[in-house]
């Protein structure tokens, strides 16, 4: 695994009920600006379930206080998109590329969902050339490759 990031992050893990509308369009328009603009893919992002997930969101303070989002997830429960919990939307800043944030990210994630589900498998569906990085986390691709969205996926699980 990488080093923990260099960056200072502070995280914060929020019901979508309890998402303020400045932070909720942070990580809409991250999401976005990854997945929709950066990696070129029309996908509908809104899927309807952020309503039933946690958000993992990790930022840091800005000069006038404001927070600035450099990393986020959604933390879905078991039996909502797969019969395990699951780690969803995993998406970091530009900005934090290479100072070892996407692994920050995953650690906090992984020890966010089992505080608030209890130890259990987590199974993801990530995108096949991101196979080696989830490995150094736990995740085994039990399934072969497929397509969603026009990009190889894969169907991983940390026991």
């Amino acid at each position: 695994m990488s080093r923990p990031a260099s960056i200072p992050v502070t995280w914060r893990c929020l019901p979508f009920d309890a998402l303020l509308p400045r932070t909720l369009y942070a990580l809409l328009q991250l999401r976005s600006a990854v997945f929709v603009v950066e990696q070129a893919c029309a996908f509908q992002d809104l899927d309807g379930a952020d309503a039933d997930c946690m958000h993992l969101l990790g930022e840091r303070a800005r000069a006038g206080g404001e927070p600035e989002l450099l990393a986020y997830t959604r933390l879905v429960p078991a039996g909502l998109k797969y019969p395990e919990a699951s780690i969803g939307r995993v998406v970091t800043a530009p900005s934090t590329r290479g100072s070892g944030m996407g692994h920050a990210l995953m650690v906090e994630s992984i020890r966010m969902l089992h505080s608030l589900w209890g130890v259990q498998p987590i199974r993801i569906g990530a995108q096949a050339h991101l196979e080696r990085f989830y490995n150094a986390h736990g995740f085994v691709s039990d399934d072969k490759p497929y397509i969603e969205d026009g990009i190889p996926h894969l169907e991983m699980l940390r026991r």
